[in-house]
């Protein structure tokens, strides 16, 4: 690549707008974990793309919320250090011509800090065309953004578009990461985040914000084959059986569907063994918290 200038990014908005999915569809691959639960983004995730001359460095963030626990302190934080320390802000935001508490605060930190910043209104491909003008309307007379563009995360419409306005805002710079390298995760919080996602998208509403994975430990085999041993925190004893399930049918489940797809992410056969344990209330301990990678 002959990358000769950069642009680091922050994709911010409130849960659920779709910020990890737009991640995903600008690297091109899937780095960043996605349900229709809140709060399934914990950490700041690095997405990294190459595009003509420019390198543009994404940071998806957790989503904007009233933070209830230590944890949730922490994913505050990280919103408000990655909006401090970029180039520009894509706010995302879904087609409603009202402006929420959660995106009024992170305009007035857009302001403040006095950044650069794009408006984003995704999902619009769930609501009619005009249904856009007042959206665009109501966010364009609460600040003056360098540009606002309509888009669907989940289908890429107008991604091409965003991209040519970010490549606008990228400085003269060196690389900053190597060809090939769309992220700066390990494999194993990629591991980790995946039996995350399964146990958010197997199991009800309130569980999987109280648990955290550990890799514990990887061998492989001569074969090839990656054995994987990998524990789930949960915060209460009545917690633990709801995830093993009757006769291990859930956890049997996350695992089967998480193995899955770490095979077709590592391209290696994978075993995968899942084991729950009880921390009570960890999410707010500060060393547990801190001990899961949860840290500034």
């Amino acid at each position: 690549m002959n990358i000769t200038k950069t642009g680091m990014f922050s994709i911010v908005g409130r849960p659920n707008a779709g910020k990890s999915t737009l991640t995903n569809a600008l690297v091109g691959e899937k780095i960043a974990i996605v349900s229709n639960k809140p709060q399934t983004t914990r950490n700041r995730i690095t997405g990294v793309v190459n595009r003509g001359e420019a390198q543009m460095i994404f940071l998806d963030t957790p989503g904007l919320h009233k933070a209830k626990n230590r944890l949730g302190d922490y994913m505050v934080d990280i919103i408000n250090e990655t909006v401090a320390d970029v180039d520009a802000v894509i706010l995302i935001v879904e087609p409603v011509a009202r402006i929420g508490v959660p995106e009024q605060i992170l305009i007035d930190k857009i302001k403040g800090y006095q950044l650069p910043a794009i408006l984003v209104i995704n999902k619009c491909d769930t609501v009619e065309q005009d249904a856009i003008l007042p959206v665009i309307a109501t966010y364009s007379e609460a600040h003056e953004f360098d540009a606002i563009i309509p888009i669907s995360a989940r289908n890429k419409k107008n991604l091409d578009v965003l991209l040519d306005e970010l490549d606008k805002m990228c400085m003269e710079s060196p690389q900053l990461y190597p060809d090939g390298m769309v992220t700066d995760q390990t494999e194993h919080q990629l591991f980790a985040e995946i039996i995350r996602e399964k146990i958010l998208l197997n199991l009800g509403d309130e569980i999987p914000h109280g648990v955290a994975i550990e890799i514990e430990r990887e061998e492989i085999r001569e074969n090839g084959t990656r054995a994987i041993n990998a524990a789930i925190t949960c915060e209460k004893k009545s917690h633990k059986g709801i995830i093993l399930g009757k006769q291990g049918s859930k956890i049997k489940k996350i695992g089967t569907d998480a193995r899955e797809e770490i095979s077709r992410k590592t391209g290696s056969r994978v075993y995968l063994e899942l084991w729950v344990k009880v921390k009570e209330d960890w999410r707010n301990n500060p060393n547990s918290v801190k001990n899961f990678g949860y840290e500034m």
